[in-house]
C-alpha cells in the first residue's frame, strides 16, 4: 500500500460511524489484528494454526485459500485483510463486494512490519504498531550481534508438498528468514519465490546445508523427503548429505507467511547454520 493510499484509507476510517468491520482471512493476518488490538467480524478457519483467543466466537469465513464469498458478503465488511501471496486468486472476488481490502506483504519479516505500520495508521493503532516494530528491531539487532563474524554457509532450501517439492529463493518467506540469519541462498531469487530445478543443477551449486520445509501436511512431506533422499541416488553425492547437514524445519515456525514465530525460527536457524 503506498503512502497516499494509506492516508486515504485512514481518512475513510475516521469518517465512519462506529468501529470498522474487519475480516482477517488467514491465520497470519488474524495474529496481526490481535497484536494491534483490533476487533474482527469474520476470521478464517484453520486446522493447522491456532486463531487468537479473542476471535473464538467470531464468524468463520472458510479457509485462507478459499474464503466463502457468501459469508464474506453477508458480514458486509468495511475491510478484508489477506496475505499478498493470495492476491492473484482473491482480488477479483473481492472486487464483487462492497468493501475495501488490503493484501499484506507477509513474504518477509520486514514486509510484515511495514504492513503492521500501515494498518496502525489506517486503524488508529499507531502506538501498538510502534511497540511491535521496536521489539522487532531490538530483537534483530541482538541477533545480528550474535552471528557477527561467523562463516556464512551456503544453503539449499526445499519446500515440499506431498509428492513434489520446489526450491525456495530469498523472495519466499523461508528464504527471507535464511537471509536474515546470514545464510547465502544458492539460488538467487530471479524475481520468483519458488523455482523448479532438477537435482543435477542443485548439485552444481554445492550447498553446505540443505533445509527442508513443508508447504502443508508436514508429516507426509517429511516422509516424502526421507524416502526421496534414501532412494534417489543423486543425493548421496551432495557434500551436505555426506556431512549429515540435512535438516527438516519445524512447520510451526516456517510456514508460507511471515508470523510472530519468526524469532523462534531465527533461533532455530542459528543453531543449524552455525
Amino acid at each position: 500500500v503506498e503512502k497516499q493510499a494509506v492516508e486515504v484509507a485512514k481518512a475513510k476510517v475516521r469518517s465512519m460511524e462506529g468501529t470498522p468491520k474487519i475480516i482477517a482471512t488467514s491465520p497470519a493476518t488474524a495474529d496481526i489484528c490481535d497484536k494491534l488490538d483490533l476487533d474482527l467480524v469474520g476470521v478464517c478457519s484453520s486446522s493447522i494454526s491456532t486463531i487468537p483467543e479473542r476471535y473464538q466466537d467470531v464468524t468463520t469465513v472458510g479457509t485462507a485459500m478459499s474464503p466463502d464469498m457468501e459469508i464474506l458478503a453477508s458480514l458486509s465488511p468495511d475491510w478484508i485483510l489477506s496475505p499478498s501471496s493470495l492476491q492473484s486468486d482473491l482480488q477479483s472476488k473481492y472486487e464483487t463486494l462492497n468493501s475495501d481490502w488490503a493484501f499484506l506483504n507477509l513474504r518477509s519479516v520486514p514486509g510484515m512490519y511495514q504492513s503492521i505500520e500501515e494498518l496502525g495508521v489506517i486503524f488508529d493503532r499507531e502506538q501498538q504498531a510502534r511497540e511491535l516494530t521496536d521489539e522487532y528491531q531490538e530483537f534483530y539487532q541482538n541477533f545480528q550481534e550474535e552471528i557477527a563474524g561467523k562463516e556464512h554457509p551456503k544453503v539449499l532450501i526445499l519446500m515440499g508438498l506431498p509428492g513434489s517439492y520446489v526450491i525456495a529463493t530469498e523472495k519466499s518467506y523461508i528464504g527471507s528468514l535464511a537471509a536474515l540469519a546470514g545464510a547465502e541462498n544458492v539460488y538467487e531469487d530471479q524475481g520468483q519465490e519458488f523455482l523448479t530445478v532438477n537435482t543435477e543443477d542443485m548439485k552444481t551449486k554445492k550447498p553446505d546445508i540443505i533445509l527442508r520445509a513443508a508447504h502443508a501436511l508436514p508429516d507426509q512431506v517429511a516422509e516424502m523427503f526421507a524416502e526421496d533422499f534414501k532412494t534417489n541416488d543423486i543425493w548421496k553425492h551432495f557434500q551436505a548429505v555426506k556431512d549429515g547437514k540435512v535438516y527438516d524445519l519445524p512447520y510451526e515456525q516456517f510456514g508460507m507467511s511471515a508470523t510472530f514465530a519468526y524469532q523462534d525460527a531465527l533461533e532455530t536457524l542459528k543453531k543449524l547454520l552455525y
